[in-house]
């Protein structure tokens, strides 16, 4: 037997994919809970964060575009200044607007 999937093969990925999304964190979690944590498990998983934060900003300001890296710029500048990660994030996407839609200015 044959399943026509041709007005629902989008619908199949999505779904697909939420599964796969739910199962690494619960796995992850659960596997986590036979885990002691001490000061070491702390200090990797820390570093692990940092880690991956890296790793996803590091192509973006190597490729990506002026609005990218002045982006960026303007986001670790005022996360060090001001320690508010919400006002950080919004000031950088402002900034990859500005810089966008005025390319001959920056």
């Amino acid at each position: 037997m044959s399943v026509d999937t041709a007005g629902y093969g989008i619908w199949i990925v999505i779904a697909v994919m939420a599964i796969v999304t739910l199962a690494t964190r619960l796995g992850g979690v659960f596997i986590m809970g036979f885990v002691p944590i001490n000061e070491r498990v702390e200090q990797f998983i820390s570093a692990m964060s940092g880690s991956v934060l890296i790793a996803v900003l590091t192509p973006l300001a190597i490729n990506g575009d002026n609005g990218a890296r002045l982006a960026l710029l303007t986001t670790a500048i005022i996360m060090l200044v001001f320690k508010k990660p919400l006002l950080a994030i919004g000031v950088g996407i402002i900034v990859a607007a500005l810089v966008r839609q005025f390319p001959l200015i920056f």
